[in-house]
């Protein structure tokens, strides 16, 4: 096991994504497995949302929502965790924006900026994602990132698809 250079708690946001497979049991176990992540603490969640997919059309809708966590893992060892989720949940990385199981996407790191082959921080595509800013604003509404910029005013100028809120009913299952 990696050691934890990184004694601070940090707050990390994750994106979570799913189309293959009952896409919400997979969110709602992936929700499970970051509360049980060692050193770490899940904090809050999004609502799950329905989107279309980025890239080729032809797959289904991705249900999408994003985690809030406290964490000591540094932002590679997270990413590390993340990616072990993944491929417990049998996520088979063969086309990028391609249909999958789970895709776990490490967003924000305290104000961390970042670059690596293996990690960008803030996530490159969080200024441009609906599906990204609505359920960060809707857990951290006054949340800037690392250059200022609010989530709430990139969500007002952000391209809006169909992007669609689930909603639990009595019986506590999803629906749209």
């Amino acid at each position: 096991m990696a050691s934890h250079s990184n004694t601070k708690r940090s707050i990390a946001y994750i994106g979570l994504g799913s189309n293959l497979q009952q896409p919400v049991e997979q969110i709602e176990r992936a929700l499970l497995a970051l509360d049980q992540l060692p050193n770490s603490y899940l904090l809050s969640y999004s609502s799950l949302y329905r989107s279309a997919p980025m890239g080729p059309q032809d797959q289904p809708p991705f249900i999408n929502a994003v985690a809030k966590l406290t964490t000591q893992f540094t932002p590679l060892e997270l990413l590390d965790q993340l990616q072990a989720i993944e491929n417990q949940q049998g996520r088979i990385r063969e086309q990028r924006w391609g249909a999958r199981t789970l895709d776990l996407d490490l967003l924000l790191y305290d104000h961390t900026i970042m670059q690596t082959d293996r990690l960008t921080l803030p996530h490159y595509g969080i200024k441009d994602r609906d599906f990204v800013l609505k359920p960060l604003a809707e857990i951290s509404p006054e949340m800037s990132l690392p250059d200022g910029s609010l989530i709430k005013d990139l969500l007002k100028h952000c391209p809006q698809y169909d992007l669609v809120t689930l909603k639990y009913d009595k019986n506590y299952h999803w629906h749209f």
